[in-house]
């Protein structure tokens, strides 16, 4: 039987290799992002490599939007059954320089997000009686400078993911968190930018302080996504998984 998944923010980074690796395992997947056309990059990967995937645009913190992402999602690749929530944006900033602006955006993308799309795709889980929604947050849940809003979110993250665990698994639908380390992405050069810092220089840095002594890629995101997602993983729920290189608090 194939599955669909959605997977969120897929036209680049963490979202394209979680998209890449579940098409890669045999799933049908949506590479769902804000610009349609983006995501085509993706979705060309999927199929050359002898995959199904379906670009669709669509605004997660918009409950219209969403409600017809996932209705042709349904229509055109099957009902979905897997669901990661990876959309995420930065607007860092120290808290006295943050702004309402920098705030609200980042928690509509990341929280009200993941709840729009559970919630538009959680049906068909419970009528399959088979459901998988793994949920991105970060390292950045503990607390980071400059991050009040993302940090914010994130820990959010976990609070939601732990709640539809308690909620949905009498449905055979389990939900799990990947919190990744440091990973080499273009946000993480942005981040580098911002900073005034050689992306090369910002890596080797950070991997100073790891203690597997490397930074981390969208494909160690994506070997952990795919185990969550996986009929392997009933299990498992609830959890927040640090992929990070070493231990957190």
């Amino acid at each position: 039987m194939t599955r669909t998944a959605i997977v969120t923010g897929a036209a680049r980074g963490i979202g394209a290799a979680i998209a890449t690796r579940l098409a890669a395992d045999g799933m049908a997947v949506a590479v769902l992002d804000l610009d349609e056309s983006a995501g085509k990059t993706t979705v060309d990967a999927i199929e050359t490599a002898g995959g199904t995937a379906l670009a669709v645009g669509a605004d997660v913190a918009d409950e219209a939007s969403v409600a017809a992402a996932v209705e042709r999602v349904s229509a055109e690749l099957g009902a979905p059954t897997v669901l990661v929530n990876n959309a995420g944006i930065l607007r860092d900033n120290l808290l006295f320089k943050m702004t309402v602006d920098d705030w609200d955006a980042v928690m509509n993308v990341h929280l009200r997000g993941a709840f729009l799309m559970t919630r538009a795709v959680q049906q068909h889980m419970v009528a399959a009686k088979f459901g998988r929604v793994v949920n991105l947050s970060s390292t950045s849940a503990l607390g980071n400078r400059g991050q009040a809003n993302y940090s914010a979110a994130k820990a959010g993250m976990q609070g939601f993911t732990k709640t539809l665990a308690f909620e949905l698994g009498k449905f055979g639908v389990t939900a799990n968190a990947i919190a990744p380390g440091f990973i080499e992405t273009e946000m993480t050069a942005a981040t580098a930018a911002r900073i005034g810092m050689d992306f090369d220089e910002f890596k080797r840095a950070a991997a100073a302080q790891i203690p597997v002594n490397r930074t981390g890629t969208p494909d160690d995101i994506a070997h952990t996504a795919a185990f969550l997602a996986s009929e392997g993983a009933g299990f498992v729920s609830g959890q927040v998984i640090y992929v990070a290189g070493g231990p957190k608090d």
